[in-house]
């Protein structure tokens, strides 16, 4: 019996534990996978009490990932990018932390939902740690432009800084019609209440939201006229699959699991 987690504070809405179990199936593997709230503050003696118990490791989600950063003793160039882990492993007592975030959305983008980046304008709105975490990724997709719009400017200048890329830029106000909109923000979108002018989109842009629980920004998106629709279901899968595949070097298919949690 693998035992594996999952560490958040709100925790109890995670879809983790039943997406990990869906991958466990498929090879035949035994797993406990829990979902652990974790008290502000706590996260490094809970993190250590769960190593020490014998885990394989462990998924990390709001508001610990930057916690998970600092806690792991060696990082890969994704979660040193975005300065957070979602997924912490133990190599030969090494404790190393990973971030799939930012594969998991392109995964989800380019497989499953048939879109291109390439060449495109992205807008991205919010400069949290789920936005820190897919940056690179976005950029490895080649786009024409990648443009980080969040209420703190300084926060979006940050990210920006990190990248040192010509490409991505943090802007206050969109002037341009986008390619792609993608919603990162901790908060729900409350459409026009957020002060987005409807300039920035067009009935052919790609609209997607990195939450899968809210719909107001979709909302906002279709009242728009916009058809290319998508939450970030698909992505937390993904995103899943390859924390699963660090964990026991097997590929899963998301395809089922997807439809699955749809139903």
């Amino acid at each position: 019996m693998h035992q594996l987690a999952v560490f958040g504070n709100p925790i109890g809405h995670s879809r983790s534990p039943e997406i990990h179990q869906l991958f466990a199936k498929q090879h035949g593997l035994e797993i406990d996978y829990e979902p652990i709230f974790v008290p502000p503050g706590e996260f490094v003696r809970y993190a250590e009490q769960f190593l020490e118990g014998g885990a394989k490791g462990f998924n990390i989600t709001v508001p610990y990932k930057n916690d998970a950063y600092h806690f792991a003793e060696q990082c890969s160039n994704a979660a040193v990018l975005a300065e957070a882990v979602n997924t912490i492993s133990v190599r030969k007592g090494v404790i190393y932390g990973d971030n799939t975030d930012g594969a998991g959305l392109m995964k989800d983008i380019s497989a499953n939902l048939g879109w291109t980046i390439k060449d495109k304008k992205v807008l991205v709105l919010g400069a949290g740690g789920a936005v820190s975490g897919v940056v690179s990724n976005l950029l490895a997709g080649a786009p024409s432009t990648v443009e980080i719009l969040n209420r703190t400017l300084s926060k979006a200048v940050a990210i920006v800084e990190k990248h040192n890329d010509p490409r991505v830029r943090a802007i206050e106000v969109p002037n341009d019609a986008f390619d792609v909109i993608i919603n990162g923000t901790s908060v729900a979108l409350q459409g026009a209440s957020l002060d987005l002018p409807t300039s920035i989109i067009t009935p052919k842009s790609c609209c997607y939201d990195m939450s899968y629980g809210n719909k107001a920004f979709l909302s906002w998106c279709a009242d728009s006229g916009v058809s290319q629709l998508a939450d970030g279901l698909g992505m937390l899968v993904e995103q899943a699959a390859l924390a699963f595949n660090i964990w026991f070097d097997v590929q899963v298919e998301t395809a089922d699991v997807i439809a699955a949690l749809r139903q």
